[in-house]
């Protein structure tokens, strides 16, 4: 295995460990965004009780700034994960040109090995059949 070959993998395994942290960070996002729409749906219900029930319309003041103070949380942690989120994938874009420009270089050193291989292989052809051309020429 050539040093090229373990870079290549060492920048690889990279590349893998960057799409499982985006993709674990596009998980916590979605999960956000549905505690988001969960606290929404409560709020509607709670707002529709107190509206019909004298009792928690009193209570509805104290309920209603918890859950404007949850969802000011919900909404600042979904903005600091889409900001890790991008800072993740400028990271994976970063790793995948590392991966490509690894991968670039071995299959230039594979052509240029092939070539000189082939050149090898030609000069001992022809150094064949110049030595058969020379004993039947002087045969």
């Amino acid at each position: 295995m050539s040093a090229l070959d373990s870079l290549i993998r060492l920048y690889k395994w990279q590349l893998d460990e960057r799409r499982q942290q985006v993709a674990e960070l596009e998980r916590l996002e979605d999960r956000l965004k549905a505690e988001l729409q969960k606290l929404d749906q409560e709020t509607a219900g709670e707002r529709q009780v107190a509206a019909t029930n004298e009792q928690a319309a009193r209570s509805w003041a104290a309920w209603s700034a918890v859950a404007l103070e949850r969802r000011k949380t919900l909404e600042t942690s979904i903005a600091e994960t889409r900001e890790q989120m991008e800072r993740a994938r400028e990271a994976l874009a970063e790793a995948f040109q590392e991966v490509k420009r690894y991968e670039i270089a071995l299959a230039a050193r594979e052509k240029r090995e092939k070539i000189a291989f082939s050149r090898r292989a030609q000069q001992r052809q022809d150094e064949i059949a110049l030595q058969t051309f020379r004993n039947r020429r002087s045969a």
